[in-house]
């Protein structure tokens, strides 16, 4: 059985994409963006692992290619295979001709690259979810790549969240201060002010806020991203306002803030701790001090938490996302008064969309930084997630809530008083 036969098996009606394989068989329109399957382990990760996950397997390991795309921005090739692609169950006769097309030895499963993490059943060695310990081997694995292929990645300003894009025409890096604008603007930050930082990358927000006066504390699990902080935090002559520890965001001893900073890390929390998580920031805040709560959700409340496989053992271990609802009802639960919401999905897509272009241009230097494999991975990544948040698969939330104090008086404007 052929590759192309084998394809023309599982998918019903015509393959979308162009299919060549390393059999010589081929499949579907000529002019169009395709996949070379090289050779037979290729099929067995495609086989023994359906979906994005043997697919992710075949190529990031460099058994299958992408033709008529780069691979740091596959997004036309996907949004093909998304748009058009139909998959079907094959009949119990179909299924017994495919394994006697390849044979018992392609169906035996064969180890995954060394860029895929291990399955979440057996993360138990680190830890059980969600402690400290397991927290900050997750936050390793995704952000202690190489701070010089950030660099390349998020531009100037690393700044590893959804920007806000005023105009289509809107560069990365306006839109990212612009992001950082409406954040501080929202938290009412004034000069004197002191600002908690959770999960704070770089330490981009910590340093637009010092730039401003504010007295700014950020934390981060991954001590690459606390060293290059650091240094720019000194770089810039900040270091009497701003600060930056590696040290997890329960451990943090002061208390306060007049407001706290959430960008991109409840993604990390796990739903069962949102109670324990937001409580723990509501009671770093003076009464009327605000949290700006920043992450990726899911359209609804009612699906399941853990991401897709490749998002998983790729990119973000031990990630889980919910809708923007629960998000709020553990805030309120917490005692915040929650004042507005607001969702940005479409810029992330944009952000997205500029980062692959940054991968494009830097690709040769980001693979000799990190290798092809690790590379692939984030050129997928990223141009899967573009076409998830373009679709309203996944969406982008920013949920303003304040500290009321003991009297109910949150001390807000009447109406919305940012910009942006």
């Amino acid at each position: 059985m052929t590759v192309a036969q084998i394809a023309s098996t599982i998918t019903d009606g015509p393959l979308p994409f162009r299919l060549t394989a390393f059999d010589g068989s081929q499949a579907g329109p000529p002019d169009v963006p395709g996949l070379h399957i090289g050779n037979r382990r290729a099929l067995n990760y495609l086989l023994t692992a359906p979906g994005d996950l043997g697919l992710a397997r075949a190529y990031v390991a460099g058994d299958m290619d992408m033709t008529g795309v780069h691979p740091a921005d596959p997004y036309e090739l996907l949004r093909l295979m998304d748009d058009e692609l139909r998959l079907r169950r094959p009949s119990a006769g179909e299924i017994v001709e495919l394994v006697r097309g390849v044979g018992l030895k392609t169906l035996l499963p064969v180890a995954p690259p060394p860029q895929e993490a291990t399955p979440r059943w057996l993360r138990v060695t680190q830890g059980l979810g969600h402690t400290r310990r397991r927290d900050s081997s997750a936050i390793g694995r995704h952000y202690d790549v190489s701070n010089e292929f950030y660099e390349s990645v998020l531009g100037p300003s690393m700044t590893y969240t959804c920007a806000l894009y005023p105009t289509a025409d809107t560069t990365l890096e306006q839109a990212q201060e612009a992001k950082h604008a409406l954040v501080f603007d929202k938290l009412g930050l004034e000069p004197g002010d002191r600002l908690l930082d959770v999960g704070c990358g770089w330490g981009s927000m910590v340093r637009y806020a010092a730039r401003r006066g504010v007295r700014a504390l950020g934390v981060t699990l991954s001590r690459q991203q606390a060293d290059w902080g650091r240094r720019a935090v000194q770089e810039e002559g900040l270091g009497d306002l701003a600060e930056i520890r590696y040290l997890d965001y329960r451990d943090v001893p002061e208390t306060g803030f007049d407001a706290v900073s959430s960008i991109g890390l409840t993604e990390h929390i796990g739903v069962r701790r949102y109670p324990d998580y937001f409580a723990r920031l509501h009671d770093k805040l003076r009464p009327g001090g605000r949290l700006l709560n920043h992450c990726i959700t899911r359209p609804r409340n009612d699906t399941a938490v853990k991401p897709e496989p490749f998002i998983d053992r790729y990119v973000f271990p031990d990630g889980e996302l919910t809708g923007s609802g629960r998000v709020i009802v553990a805030m309120q639960d917490a005692g915040f008064d929650v004042r507005h919401a607001e969702n940005l999905r479409e810029h992330y897509a944009m952000t997205l969309r500029d980062w692959c272009a940054n991968l494009h241009r830097d690709w040769d230097s980001c693979v000799a930084d990190v290798g092809e494999g690790t590379a692939r991975v984030w050129g997928l990544y990223m141009a899967a997630c573009r076409l998830s948040f373009e679709r309203n698969n996944i969406q982008l939330f920013q949920v303003l809530g304040v500290k009321p104090t003991d009297k109910g008086d949150s001390r807000v404007p009447l109406r919305p008083w940012w910009h942006g």
